[in-house]
Formats: C-alpha cells, sequence, structure tokens
C-alpha cells in the first residue's frame, strides 16, 4: 500500500511540474502574427529588408508577419516600442549599426542597448553611396573634395537622422579632407532621396538599398562607396579610401527581439532567418542592390555590437558629432 502511494505520489508531482512549465511553452510558437518594426520611414533600406524578411518568414512560421514603420530620434522610436513590447517573440526590430553610434551621441539614452534587446542575427552589410544631385558637377571623389573644399558650408548632405551612419561618413570626410557639409537630417532614406532628386538637396551618404535604383535610372549620380573595399555589386563605384586612405564607414543590419525573450524562440528565429537568406533569389535580390547578406549567431551578434560601440566612440570623439 505504501509503494502505490509512493508512486501516486511520483505521479502527481509529474502533473504539478507539467502545470509549471511557461505559458509560451504550453502553446506552440508563433501561435499569431508577428511583427517586424522598421525605426524609419517606408521606402528605405531598412524598410525594404524589413519586407523581404516579412515576405520570406511567412511561409517559414505559418503565420503572417508584417511590417511596421515607427520613424522617429534616429531608431529610437521604434526600439523604444520594442523594448516596451511583451518578450514573447511577437514584436522584432530590424536596426542599422546605427544603434552602436546613438549611445555616444546622445547625452542620455532611454535604454541599454546591450541590457534590453536581445540580439537574433545579423542580416547583411550594405555599401553607403556618396551619391550627388547630376546638376553637381562632379564625378569622382577628387572632384568632389575640390568642390566641397572650394564652397564651404553650402553643400548640404541629407541623412536619415543625427548619428545616422549617412551622418558620421559625412563628418568623418570633413574630419579627413578638410571638407564643411552642411548635414541635413530626416526621418528616413525615402525622405532623403525624394529631396536630393528634386534637387533640395545636393548630396547624401546613402545606403545602396535607397540610392541604386535611382541612380541606375540616371536621376542621380553615384560617386563612390565608403566601404573600405569595392563591393562586387557596384564594382563599378570606388571607395573613397582609393583617394582618402584610411577612410570607411560601412552599414550593417540586424534582427532583435525584446530582452527576455525564451532562448528556444531566439533560437529558432535564428535558424530561419539563416535559411530563407541562404535561397537563391533572396540573395539574389539584396545583392543586386549592393547588400552583402551574411548571418551569425546570437552570441557572435552580442560580440559584434560590443566592438561596434567601442569603434563608433572613437569615431564620435574624433569628430566632434553631437545632437
Amino acid at each position: 500500500m505504501t509503494l502505490i502511494n509512493y508512486h501516486g505520489a511520483t505521479l502527481l508531482l509529474s502533473a504539478i511540474a507539467l502545470t509549471a512549465t511557461p505559458a509560451w511553452a504550453q502553446t506552440a510558437w508563433p501561435a499569431k502574427p508577428l511583427r517586424i518594426i522598421s525605426p524609419f520611414a517606408p521606402g528605405g533600406g531598412n524598410d525594404t529588408i524589413s519586407r523581404i524578411l516579412a515576405g520570406a518568414l511567412t511561409p517559414r512560421l505559418n503565420q503572417q508577419v508584417v511590417v511596421e514603420n515607427r520613424p522617429g530620434a534616429n531608431t529610437l522610436v521604434g526600439t523604444e516600442h520594442v523594448i516596451k513590447s511583451p518578450a514573447d517573440g511577437y514584436t522584432l526590430i530590424l536596426l542599422p549599426n546605427t544603434i552602436t553610434i546613438n549611445p555616444h551621441l546622445y547625452k542620455k539614452m532611454p535604454f541599454d542597448l546591450q541590457a534590453d534587446l536581445a540580439p537574433i542575427t545579423h542580416v547583411g552589410l550594405s555599401a553607403i553611396i556618396l551619391t550627388v544631385h547630376p546638376s553637381l558637377p562632379v564625378r569622382h571623389t577628387k572632384e568632389f573634395i575640390a568642390l566641397a573644399r572650394a564652397k564651404p558650408n553650402t553643400l548640404t548632405n541629407g541623412s536619415s537622422g543625427n548619428g545616422s551612419i549617412g551622418h558620421l561618413a559625412g563628418a568623418l570626410l570633413d574630419m579627413m579632407a578638410g571638407t564643411s557639409l552642411v548635414h541635413v537630417p530626416y526621418k528616413g532614406t525615402a525622405l532623403v532621396m525624394t529631396d536630393l532628386i528634386g534637387g533640395q538637396i545636393v548630396l547624401s551618404f546613402a545606403s545602396a538599398l535607397g540610392s541604386v535604383p535611382h541612380i541606375r535610372a540616371g536621376r542621380l549620380r553615384g560617386i563612390a562607396i565608403t566601404n573600405p573595399r569595392r563591393v562586387p555589386a557596384l564594382a563599378d563605384l570606388p571607395t573613397i579610401a582609393e583617394t582618402i586612405p584610411g577612410y570607411g564607414a560601412e552599414l550593417w543590419y540586424a534582427l532583435f527581439a525584446t530582452a527576455g525573450t525564451p532562448g528556444d524562440i531566439i533560437n529558432r528565429l535564428n535558424r530561419e532567418v539563416a535559411a530563407l537568406l541562404a535561397q537563391p533569389e533572396v540573395k539574389a535580390k539584396l545583392g543586386d542592390q549592393g547588400v552583402d547578406v551574411h548571418t551569425n549567431t546570437p552570441q557572435e551578434m552580442s560580440k559584434l555590437i560590443a566592438d561596434e560601440l567601442d569603434k563608433w566612440r572613437k569615431v564620435v570623439k574624433a569628430t566632434g558629432a553631437q545632437i
């Protein structure tokens, strides 16, 4: 009788243990639609990559994945929204490496990047193109620098926001080439492209995703890329570093979730994104516009963030850029 009672107690304890399993594990994830927040206005590089990811993730997860644009404050508005969302894997955000620049530009940040976001994976590296309005009488870096030196505080440089990679790419050129560009911040690349095409501004250090279609259509002119090395998809464009040795500014994108999101969900998303980015049609779609697809583990992404925070701290200090 005691033995039977013992086994009965064991079975009862097992049942209790099962009921203590976290709620997210009781229901197969995902059980409802997901959102990818793009912290910029529609139409730019971040928005384009977000929509490619959303479209490819939808059939893999058997749930609709939608993109929601929340522009403002150089990614801070969208990022803060994700940080305040439930840590259940249903709200994600695609962020550029601007997030590793912001802490050095703002006197007070509304969150801690390393503590409040959970890295999922690196997504890709985009070329940044020094893009000008066709009316600007320059066709290569030397001519551009000569014109900028001859007309200090005249040439208007539109970027996707204060502290964006486009902003600092211009500030870095000012520091290394002795130019004085006029920075004009916007809420997204698409808005920059609209005014650049219209001639309201004359140049932008723009992501390839946002600028290449307009360059190929003849609406804008590509002068050079800011990446340290030439990009195969844009082999006809030289680097600024070929004229200004040591110059370099790259733009990468990565996917994040709210800190505290269960590890099983983070790892599932990591695997799914890696698989979809390995698809030839997805790689070709991104590569055609200057994006080099690249994934990594959440742990590797955490290390990259730490390294980039250190790198941009030095650049911001050297350029004196502030918000």
